[in-house]
């Protein structure tokens, strides 16, 4: 892309010094490390926002549909909207995106506030577009605005011309259709194909960028993380010397020779609850530890999601060593909860990235034992096989499933159908990326409260045109 179509903007809040901010942030000329930011971000080159925004303003929801309304009859759609919660008297934040939405469901949402009436959760499910809709919490930055508006403005542009390619595509398949009637059968199966290489596609472009960011995260996380697990150490050391002072003064404290100090003594070590502390502190520790823990466990899964480790070489193996390995990494984890049934077919040698497809078996693994509830002693069944060209892998559980909703979302990164703190939502992202990166796929079978098979097929051969 090497031009932005639209940057019409339009803001709707009911005050005005808001307003006169954003105008002053949107329509001053923008540094050009921005521009820099940017096309590293999105991997594009974009117009400097030098150029600036066109803006609209509007007071209260039921104005901003009436512009929105007047932008779509006049050829000139927004191509985003910053909308503020709450507008009194008027409609709230929510009640004029849902509008704005039905009017123009392509139109990118910002919303702009302090606080709401409602909590994020009820906001986002109500309106259940997360793809269109960010939150900017205020005060908030010119720069947090500026490279919202960039971005979303950009996206905007991206959709649009994603469309008309689509549309084009779609015109030719119809032309194709009336001319070529007698290939109806071929023609349906190579849309059926198209379409599913677009969803591969769209897959990919997303695993791509949020790679990137995750890479960044994890690495600015990583350091003070460790700062904090070692400090966790030398605080225990400390702890147990000032204890055991306690300790000391607590067996002197029956021999002092002024019995009102003594007594002194006894009063502050009952009204602090001394023996309470004794045991609070260590849990605390040791919960906080476990805290952090888990944050180097998600930095972790970031760092893996990425795919930063550049020193990887193809080689030609075995896979059921790798499988068995990955068994028995996570035995602990299985063994409280399933029974494991392997039934191995005769494979060649496969040329893969051997620490990356044991990475993909571990993750497939901890889903299938996870899908397990513990009251209920589940099997996990790993079958293997050759075709021609390809070997498959399949990981069958018979776990809770997973429901017809959650299914076309499972790959996608930081999604995730377990409680909040359980996961990350990164492992089966990161799976579908391997499976990529070797130029094989990966199909999923599920049944609530039945049991889900993932079935990955791989080239025994490496393809030089697959990116690695």
């Amino acid at each position: 892309m090497t031009e932005v179509a639209n940057r019409r903007i339009l803001l709707i809040d009911d005050t005005p010094q808001i307003h006169e901010d954003f105008r002053k942030i949107l329509s001053e000329p923008a540094r050009s490390e921005l521009d820099d930011a940017e096309a590293a971000l999105f991997g594009t080159t974009v117009v400097s926002a030098n150029a600036g925004y066109e803006m609209d303003f509007a007071f209260q929801g039921r104005e901003g549909l009436l512009k929105v309304e007047a932008s779509r009859l006049a050829g000139r759609p927004y191509a985003m909207a910053f909308v503020d919660m709450r507008m009194p008297p008027g409609w709230d934040g929510t009640e004029t995106i849902a509008r704005l939405w039905d009017c123009d469901p392509r139109v990118q949402i910002v919303i702009c506030t302090a606080y709401a009436d409602q909590s994020w959760d009820d906001v986002l499910q109500r309106l259940d577009a997360r793809d269109r809709l960010l939150i900017l919490k205020k005060p908030f930055d010119n720069i947090e605005v500026r490279q919202l508006a960039s971005a979303l403005t950009a996206k905007w542009d991206m959709t649009q011309q994603a469309a008309q390619q689509m549309s084009g595509l779609e015109a030719v398949v119809e032309e194709r259709t009336r001319q070529i009637s007698s290939m109806n059968a071929a023609l349906e199966l190579e849309i059926i194909e198209r379409r599913q290489l677009e969803k591969q596609l769209i897959q990919a472009e997303k695993l791509a960028s949020i790679g990137q960011l995750a890479a960044g995260v994890a690495h600015e996380i990583n350091n003070p993380m460790g700062y904090i697990l070692a400090n966790f150490g030398t605080l225990d050391i400390y702890l147990d010397d000032l204890f055991a002072i306690l300790t000391v003064y607590e067996q002197a404290e029956h021999a002092m020779l002024s019995p009102s100090l003594a007594s002194h003594l006894k009063v502050l070590r009952e009204r602090v609850d001394l023996s309470f502390l004794r045991e609070d502190i260590p849990a605390l520790i040791r919960e906080s530890r476990e805290g952090a823990l888990r944050v180097k466990q998600i930095v972790q899964d970031l760092k893996n999601f990425s795919q930063a480790d550049e020193h990887q070489e193809w080689q030609s193996i075995q896979l059921h060593p790798g499988i068995d390995a990955a068994l028995d990494l996570i035995a602990d984890e299985i063994k409280d909860r399933a029974d494991v049934l392997t039934e191995y077919g005769t494979l060649p040698d496969v040329e893969c990235l051997p620490s990356q497809l044991n990475q993909m078996m571990t993750h497939l693994l901890l889903n299938a034992t996870q899908a397990i509830r513990r009251r209920e002693r589940g099997q996990i069944t790993v079958r293997t096989g050759a075709e021609v060209r390809e070997v498959w892998i399949e990981v069958a559980d018979t776990g809770c499933g997973i429901s017809p909703e959650a299914l076309p979302r499972i790959f996608e990164p930081f999604y995730t159908t377990k409680p909040v703190g359980r996961a990350a939502g990164l492992g089966l992202s990161l799976c579908y990326g391997i499976v990529q990166t070797h130029g094989g796929r990966i199909e999923v079978n599920s049944e609530v409260n039945r049991g889900t098979t993932f079935r990955v097929t791989l080239p025994i051969k490496h393809l030089v045109s697959v990116s690695s």
